[in-house]
């Protein structure tokens, strides 16, 4: 009897633990690069945890919009997606520092803002329940539109599209005098076709990505919102994961996502070639006129913070160090 325990015994610790997959959503369609090197870190993920964790992309919003997805992350049908910030806004607020109206110029100064406040805002999405493994930028968001915008003027009254949940930008149109409709990331090509959105503010890598970029005239190069992305998996279902296991986890994701950050904004800069290549029009947003959208909008941005939409003084940081990277680039001539 006892070597027949003894031989059970060493049966169960040989054998290798138990595979945890986590699932995961995303609208990234597949076949994209994007998706190709997600799948690849899967992969190594897998390698080098012996099997023991597993993941599983579920592409191309086939498990519906944010509002389903974090649905179905609550009650343990998938563990994690791919978001970007309005989506988890309700949870952190602070998220969407970044993608306020106008606050950036350019790139470089996005960069110089970010390697200060990255990990804090990285913190506080782990804090309020979601781990990630960086932030990746998709660049600017330009206006795309049936009828040209170089004004003002041009924008009262308008249809502009606003994600699900981003009140930020909903309010922000509202001060602009355009007329917001919310609609699901799923539904927006629909609502250009019907005519249901005049006008889209998304990266030309994103339009491209989706198709939208077939149903608009005409594009301003604007840097109107920085816009990014991340991925948030579940705390309590990571944790579930060896210590160990976690920290491959986050190595291989971590590299993946500085990856996007830096070769986003070369393709970024491609797709608006491709945009004008494939006849869709540029067009000049008056400078005098884009001062004026710019005061609106940083009033805007203010009130916005008073009501608690973000914390008023980590936003208040946020332009201290715009103020310095301005102040150290006019200094130094550029």
């Amino acid at each position: 009897m006892k070597k027949c325990f003894l031989v059970l015994f060493v049966f169960l610790i040989s054998m290798p633990a138990l595979a945890l997959t986590l699932k995961i959503a995303t609208v990234t369609p597949e076949g994209t690069q994007w998706m190709k090197d997600m799948r690849a870190g899967a992969r190594e993920i897998k390698e080098r945890t012996d099997g023991r964790v597993l993941i599983k992309y579920y592409g191309g919003g086939i498990k519906g919009d944010d509002a389903k997805v974090l649905g179905q992350i609550r009650i343990g049908q998938l563990h994690g997606g791919a978001f970007t910030p309005s989506a988890l806004a309700a949870q952190y607020s602070d998220l969407n520092l970044y993608g306020m109206p106008l606050v950036f110029e350019s790139e470089e100064e996005a960069a110089f803002v970010r390697r200060r406040m990255d990990a804090r805002l990285q913190q506080g999405l782990e804090d309020a329940g979601f781990v990630n493994f960086g932030f990746a930028t998709s660049g600017f968001a330009n206006i795309m539109s049936s009828t040209p915008v170089t004004k003002l003027a041009d924008l009262k009254g308008k249809r502009v599209w606003v994600p699900e949940g981003d009140d930020i930008s909903y309010r922000s149109m509202q001060a602009l005098s355009l007329s917001p409709v919310t609609l699901p990331l799923t539904d927006v090509l629909t609502g250009l076709q019907t005519g249901l959105i005049d006008i889209i503010a998304i990266p030309p890598i994103v339009a491209l990505l989706l198709q939208w970029h077939t149903k608009v005239k005409y594009v301003t190069r604007v840097p109107l919102v920085y816009t990014y992305g991340f991925m948030a998996i579940d705390k309590k279902a990571f944790g579930k994961i060896s210590d160990g296991d976690q920290a491959i986890v986050r190595e291989v994701m971590g590299d993946m996502y500085r990856n996007f950050d830096k070769v986003n904004l070369i393709d970024n800069e491609g797709a608006f070639d491709a945009l004008v290549n494939s006849g869709i029009v540029q067009t000049v947003f008056d400078d005098v006129e884009f001062e004026k959208v710019r005061g609106l909008l940083l009033v805007s941005n203010l009130k916005l913070g008073a009501t608690g939409a973000f914390t008023l003084e980590f936003y208040e940081e946020m332009l201290r160090h715009i103020d310095e990277y301005r102040s150290e680039h006019v200094t130094a001539g550029e």
